[in-house]
């Protein structure tokens, strides 16, 4: 088989070239990697690089955009900041810088990202679209095909890298989630999801109903109030407001202390109690909150609470409007399913994100088709079959993914140095014997 022929190719190129590359026609090319293929260069990837360098493991990290954590640096609107605290959000090995804010911004957030990179030497094959990755039980190793991101044959064809270990690192946040709305052709104004949003003031003056309550929906109306927009929220589902400090603290950094000496119904109870005081009884703004408590529909649905950073104060003077769910859109306006019709110039859509792992990992035991998620919930949902790891897929943001990143690192470093000693063992063999093998 041609497989065959070229992995012993490469085998035979790697002893004198760990990243040897054997060119099979102008379209395609393979390259052996000798230690784990990273797919995704966001935070989640990088933390996997840098833990697995500390151990003395090389890897190789594949990336379909032009530069590293590409959702922050282009689908991220400009007044983001880290919605949990820096020491919840730092990556292994590396702290925030000391003088950086207790919430950093988007563009702080890019720049320890950048820096944690050039500290790591992590450099990634950028431009490059995973096509399919899977598993040949007949070579033993991991088959990765890509193509130049933008579907252009001049850009290299083809690349197949050939590897011992896969770790999936393109996360939960993906691909953009558009829903299908009815009339949505008839519309005419803006519609744009909060992916292609970066600031209200090109809405300044403009009616914009926002769809989607959750931390982005709730900050991309507040960002519009502040550009002098008028915006409506559309709030399908209840949701859990909380305050962003409580006590002097943060909400999470005290819900995390509590949960080391109280049951979660307790500190569940807590929260809510304490942001009935500073916020008020938000089902009075039509924001009703879920039959369990925050956390607990944290740990059973991944549903993430909002963090108010301002957003309820204009809720509640009536800066911004809430409306209930859609029913289809006409022309520059809006039906909604209490049967009213209101003019609006825009749509943002913060209908959130999605895995996009299903297409193009062949596989079926580790994640799951309909969501693209690991099958096992965390903490036991990193490490799948023949060597198959999986980073940044936890619904515990970047905590999750150090947690995740140690133990792919600490576990592939255990099976390098195994091998490590087998070669070595076999190198010590006679020449006569080694040809055999």
């Amino acid at each position: 088989m041609m497989a065959d022929n070229y992995l012993r190719e490469i085998e035979g190129k790697a002893a004198h070239d760990p990243y040897c590359s054997v060119d099979f026609g102008v379209s395609k090319r393979c390259v052996w990697v000798p230690g784990p293929v990273i797919v995704g260069a966001g935070p989640s990837g990088l933390a996997a690089a840098a833990c697995l360098k500390a151990k003395g493991v090389p890897s190789l990290l594949i990336e379909r955009s032009s530069c590293i954590a590409s959702l922050w640096q282009l689908k991220t609107y400009d007044r983001l900041k880290l919605h949990l605290p820096k020491q919840f959000c730092e990556l292994p090995l590396m702290s925030f810088p000391a003088d950086f804010p207790t919430y950093p911004t988007k563009q702080q957030f890019i720049l320890y990202l950048e820096s944690y990179a050039k500290r790591f030497e992590i450099s990634p094959v950028f431009d490059r679209a995973v096509t399919s990755a899977e598993f040949d039980k007949k070579l033993g190793f991991w088959r990765v095909r890509t193509t130049a991101a933008d579907g252009s044959a001049a850009a290299a064809g083809e690349v197949e890298y050939v590897c011992r270990w896969l770790i999936a690192a393109t996360g939960e946040n993906a691909e953009s989630v558009v829903p299908e709305i009815e009339g949505a052709e008839e519309f005419g104004g803006d519609m744009v999801h909060t992916s292609e949003y970066r600031s209200g003031s090109v809405y300044k003056g403009k009616k914009v109903l926002v769809v989607g309550c959750g931390n982005s929906g709730m900050e991309v109306c507040l960002d519009l109030c502040n550009h002098s927009s008028n915006p409506s929220l559309v709030v399908r589902d209840t949701v859990h407001i909380l305050p962003r400090d409580m006590l002097g603290r943060s909400t999470f950094g005290l819900s995390m202390w509590l949960l080391k000496w109280l049951p979660v119904r307790i500190v569940d109870r807590f929260l809510l109690v304490v942001s009935r005081v500073i916020l008020g009884d938000t089902g009075r703004f039509g924001l009703d909150r879920p039959d369990i408590g925050p956390l607990q529909l944290k740990s059973l649905s991944g549903k993430t609470p909002v963090l108010d950073v301002g957003t309820l104060d204009k809720i509640k003077s009536g800066d911004i409007k809430i409306r209930p769910s859609i029913e289809r859109l006409r022309h520059q306006s809006v039906e909604f399913v209490d049967g009213s019709i209101e003019k609006f110039n825009a749509i943002v859509l913060a209908t959130g994100y999605k895995s996009n792992v299903p297409c193009w990992l062949k596989e079926n035991e580790m994640f799951s088709e309909k969501d693209g998620l690991p099958r096992r919930p965390f903490p036991n949902g990193w490490k799948g079959q023949y060597g198959l790891y999986a980073v940044g897929f936890t619904k515990r943001g970047l905590l999750g993914a150090s947690i995740d990143s140690k133990n792919i690192a600490d576990d592939i470093e255990r099976c390098w140095i195994e091998e490590a000693k087998h070669l070595s063992t076999i190198s010590n063999w006679p020449y006569s014997i080694q040809k055999h093998i």
